[in-house]
C-alpha cells in the first residue's frame, strides 16, 4: 500500500453501505482457525469491522473484545451483534497504540493490508504491546497476486514487518471473501453485490 488511507474513507463506506468486506458472515479463512484450535485466551479481534468475527468467537465462548477505529464500524458491528442475539463486547481503538492488555490471541481480518510501509512498522510493535509471550497474532490480507480488488500486500512485505520480537510460524496461501462493487464489476465480469474469493495470505506470527 503506497498510502494509508483516510478513516473517512471507511466511514463513508459503512454510512453509504458500499464496505466491500461487509459479507455479513465470518471470513472461511478465520472459521477455518478456529476449527484448527489456533485461537485461545484472551482474544482481540482488531479492526475488527461488521463484527462477524468477534460474534462467532463470542457465540463460541471466548472472551473476546472486537475494536475499530472507525466510529461507525463500532456502530454497526453492535447492530449487527444485537440482530444477531449475540452480546458481543466492541470498542472504538486505534489499532496504532492498543497499550498492553496482555492478549493471548489477536486476529486480524484485512487490516495490516491497508498500511503503508511506515504505518505497517507502527502497528506491528502495537501488535507487540498488546501480545503477551507466546501470543498468536493472525493476518489474513489481501495478496499480490490479486485482482486489485483493494489494497495488497506482498510475501515479503509480511516477512519485513514481523521481524525481531516475533517468530513467523506460517505464512499460507488463502482467499479473502468480499462483495463486488460498481468500480469492480468489469474487473470480475459480474454484477455488483456478487460475492468474490481473491488470494490472500493467511499468516500466524507468534510473539517472543
Amino acid at each position: 500500500m503506497d498510502v494509508t488511507p483516510t478513516l473517512s474513507l471507511f466511514d463513508d463506506a459503512y454510512k453509504s453501505g458500499t464496505a466491500p468486506w461487509v459479507i455479513g458472515e465470518p471470513q472461511p479463512a478465520i472459521v477455518d482457525l478456529e476449527r484448527a484450535g489456533l485461537i485461545r485466551g484472551k482474544v482481540l479481534d482488531v479492526g475488527c469491522g461488521a463484527g462477524e468475527h468477534t460474534i462467532m468467537l463470542t457465540r463460541l465462548g471466548y472472551d473476546v473484545v472486537g475494536v475499530d477505529f472507525v466510529p461507525s464500524a463500532i456502530e454497526f458491528a453492535r447492530s449487527n451483534a444485537a440482530a444477531k442475539g449475540v452480546d458481543a463486547r466492541f470498542e472504538v481503538a486505534d489499532a496504532m497504540n492498543l497499550g498492553n492488555p496482555g492478549y493471548d490471541t489477536i486476529v486480524d481480518s484485512a487490516l495490516f493490508h491497508i498500511f503503508d510501509e511506515a504505518d505497517r512498522a507502527r502497528y506491528v510493535r502495537s501488535l507487540h504491546a498488546a501480545c503477551r509471550s507466546g501470543a498468536l497474532v493472525h493476518v489474513l490480507a489481501l495478496s499480490d497476486r490479486g485482482h486489485g480488488f483493494g489494497p495488497e500486500v506482498s510475501e515479503s512485505d509480511i516477512r519485513g514487518a514481523f521481524g525481531d520480537g516475533w517468530v513467523l510460524e506460517a505464512l499460507d496461501s488463502t482467499t479473502y471473501r468480499g462483495v463486488i462493487g460498481e468500480p469492480h464489476v468489469e474487473t470480475f465480469g459480474k454484477p455488483a453485490g456478487s460475492l468474490v474469493d481473491e488470494p490472500a495470505w493467511l499468516a500466524r506470527v507468534r510473539r517472543v
